[in-house]
């Protein structure tokens, strides 16, 4: 058995040529699929997080508390190691510090704080405002800390400041993050293809694009963004879309007095969850 870490997987993911493709998470049972599918790695979705949970928007919602024990539940059903939403570290400085620890400790590979104020907002919905410079370097620079102290887990840094300030700004927060010591950073919400070659050309280390359906940056798929310059193209709601409208095919079928009809087989359903691997333990303690 590897005694590799989740983080040092996902560093080694980083070292290579090209791009990957994380599809985003919200649960134990999305992110068995994302590895059944053969998939190297994996993206906790804070909107789809607090969706799934709480059925409430990803609005800042959605505590520490809840965030961790959610990623802990994905990582005890994997071994691809997972990005975690730390939002904006849920509260100050110390606050980013701990939130940096609690992620490391439920198994998460990698953790991005951002600079947006709190309570945050998706990056792909109105009504976003960042913090100032110097504390959203406080954050960062308390999350590498946490890093260096010796939490096993990398640090993404993303700004929202091209929604709220423009490019420049946007480039210069994340080559200051850069110099902070993040090991990732992720450019919220560029507009278009220019500036998401901009951000790649002027910004050094591996860099993060989020694709989401409807979104306000280009639908690109890895082998463009690779050429780009990207390392990770995260698809952070794509799952959650199919299934919702699985979920609502199946129930309109149902209240139509109609067979359901799309769905995988029941012993499809016993497989993914383990009820094969569990029968060969119990025989293994069954009495004689």
């Amino acid at each position: 058995m590897s005694t590799q870490s989740r983080a040092d997987k996902l560093r080694e993911l980083l070292e290579r040529p090209g791009c990957r493709t994380l599809p985003g998470v919200y649960d134990a049972m999305s992110a068995m699929l994302v590895e059944r599918a053969g998939f190297e790695a994996a993206f906790m979705t804070g909107f789809g997080v607090s969706a799934a949970r709480i059925g409430l928007p990803d609005t800042g919602l959605i505590s520490y508390a809840e965030m961790v024990d959610q990623g802990r539940n994905m990582a005890a059903v994997t071994s691809i190691p997972i990005i975690g939403d730390g939002d904006t570290g849920f509260g100050n400085a110390i606050n980013v510090k701990r939130t940096v620890q609690g992620f490391a400790q439920a198994g998460m590979a990698c953790v991005m704080i951002e600079d947006q104020v709190a309570p945050k907002r998706c990056g792909h919905t109105r009504g976003k405002s960042i913090v100032s410079r110097e504390e959203a370097f406080q954050r960062i620079q308390a999350a590498v800390d946490a890093r260096n102290d010796g939490a096993d887990i990398l640090i993404m840094a993303r700004t929202d400041a091209n929604w709220t300030d423009g490019i420049e700004e946007a480039i210069d927060r994340c080559n200051a993050f850069r110099e902070i010591g993040v090991d990732i950073t992720f450019l919220e919400a560029p507009l278009d293809k220019d500036q998401m070659r901009r951000y790649c050309k002027e910004v050094d280390g591996p860099k993060m694009a989020n694709m989401v359906e409807q979104g306000d940056t280009p639908y690109l798929l890895e082998d463009e963004l690779g050429e780009m310059g990207y390392k990770i193209a995260i698809y952070p709601v794509s799952m959650m879309l199919a299934s919702i409208k699985a979920m609502e095919g199946v129930l309109a079928n149902l209240k139509a007095g109609k067979t359901p009809e799309g769905q995988i087989t029941f012993p499809e359903l016993r497989d993914i969850v383990g009820f094969p691997e569990y029968y060969e333990a119990e025989k293994k303690y069954a009495a004689e």
